[in-house]
């Protein structure tokens, strides 16, 4: 049987999808184009049109899917009520492993298409029989710390046309083929329906009566001074606090109930030797649980200790650190490492 070579590839409008259509065809895809209709800053839609134009320029379909209540619902709810919970948020990961993806597969198989593709900046890798996400060639635009929740049903179907490629060879091939706009486009940062200040969307969508001042303390109680509102603060931050001792200070421990912040001047205090995860996947169990070989990482850059993982009876995921950390937060990701192959990965209690 001939591969059936229709790809459906989510189009953000953006250099990295653009330049993903243009590899995908020449590979010969059959590509369709979708763009999701996930949040509009003030209602701008340029980012649809120039996904449009692009399809028209390459003869693709292109499809149109507004998902913007769920998307509410699902992900930017989700992260106000995490920051009001004094947790630290990863709506990026929630987003990628539990909407977009699984989305994709849907329209895929509504509209009889073999397999989807994203221009995320991530590989893959068959190895014992299981499909794992590897990261990118390109260190500084791997994505593939996002993408630990994803099941074999969507893995094995998946194309990463850019995950070989560098960002300045994906603009350089977009300024070859004539795609100029989108060679010059601007990455996005942060989270997309926030990518500044969350301060100020929190501000916006939670009653001013939530968020009020309280006060900061050290670790022995003694009163530092007032805070703006507990949620504008997370575990590990050192800048922005507003107090000046002539030292450095850490955010240790955020207490919603009594709107207090709890801040040491010795980093040293804020690091643990165990966490444990819940909302957890793993690839392959054989390949992680007991294993003393494994890396895990709670933040997306810089960052990387030994581990072993096992399971608890209460259906978690404990997490005994070789080597103490620092600013592990409740509601962070954590993501399983061998070498450059993810594991699988969970939240933070």
């Amino acid at each position: 049987m001939t591969e059936n070579k229709t790809v459906l590839l989510g189009m953000s409008g953006g250099t990295d999808s653009s330049v993903a259509a243009l590899l995908l065809q020449d590979a010969g895809y059959e590509v369709t184009g979708v763009t999701f209709r996930f949040y509009e800053k003030d209602g701008d839609t340029e980012y649809l049109d120039d996904a449009r134009d692009l399809c028209n320029r390459l003869g693709i379909r292109h499809l149109v899917h507004d998902v913007r209540e769920v998307f509410a619902e699902r992900i930017i709810s989700y992260f106000v009520r995490e920051y009001m919970a004094g947790h630290t948020p990863v709506p990026c990961t929630l987003c990628n492993n539990y909407l977009k993806w699984p989305l994709l597969s849907q329209i895929a198989d509504r509209e009889g298409i073999a397999r989807f593709a994203t221009g995320h900046y991530v590989r893959r890798r068959l190895i014992d029989g299981y499909w794992h996400i590897t990261a990118g060639a390109d260190p500084d635009k791997d994505q593939s710390f996002f993408l630990w929740g994803l099941p074999q049903s969507i893995l094995s179907r998946m194309l990463l046309p850019m995950g070989e490629l560098t960002k300045t060879r994906v603009r350089e091939l977009a300024a070859e083929r004539g795609f100029l706009k989108a060679a010059r486009k601007r990455d996005s940062l942060g989270v997309c329906f926030c990518p500044m200040d969350y301060r100020t969307f929190l501000r916006a969508r939670v009653p001013a009566s939530e968020i009020i001042p309280g006060s900061f303390y050290d670790e022995q109680g003694n009163y530092l001074g007032k805070h703006e509102g507990y949620p504008f603060y997370t575990i590990g931050q050192r800048r922005g606090l507003g107090i000046y001792l002539n030292k450095a200070l850490f955010v240790k421990e955020i207490l919603p109930q009594e709107n207090k912040v709890i801040v040491s001047d010795r980093l040293q205090s804020l690091e643990k030797t165990e966490m444990y995860l819940t909302d957890w996947n793993i690839v392959n169990p054989a390949a992680l649980l007991g294993c003393d070989d494994v890396i895990v990482k709670i933040r997306y850059r810089k960052q990387a200790n030994r581990c072993t993982v096992t399971q608890t009876n209460d259906g978690r995921l404990h997490v005994l650190l070789h080597e103490p950390l620092a600013s592990i937060a409740s509601g962070q990701a954590a993501a399983f490492y061998r070498n450059d192959v993810v594991l699988g990965g969970g939240i933070i209690v």
